[in-house]
């Protein structure tokens, strides 16, 4: 999370970005939807892992929850305190996509052993 924080929070302006170089459409909404699927795939497999919770189902969910309200609360503190970068909806949805695509990946790659 402390990644995808200075990412969201702090500007790149002075630093050649790959999103300049590589003219890919809507690059920005891809890499956001892939930060939030793995911060929820491994948020989850390190709340199993650390046996934080004893349902891993439950565990999962409220990981997945985490990561789209704190890719809320990120675009919010984008709109609202910084001068390089701006909030966005289309990223909220992205992050959200990303999150609950993680969480289905999850579901489904342990339906069997553990959910």
């Amino acid at each position: 999370m402390v990644f995808i924080t200075s990412l969201s929070l702090f500007s790149f302006k002075e630093v050649g970005t790959i999103s300049k170089s590589i003219k890919i459409p809507h690059f920005d909404k891809i890499a956001h939807f892939t930060f939030y699927f793995c911060a929820t795939i491994l948020g989850s497999l390190a709340v199993k892992e650390f046996k934080i919770l004893t349902s891993f189902k439950k565990a999962s969910l409220y990981v997945m929850l985490f990561s789209v309200l704190y890719g809320i609360v990120i675009e919010v503190l984008q709109y609202g305190f910084t001068e390089n970068r701006q909030g966005d909806f289309l990223d909220v949805l992205a992050n959200s996509l990303g999150a609950l695509t993680g969480w289905i990946s999850l579901k489904l790659w342990f339906r069997k052993q553990i959910i």
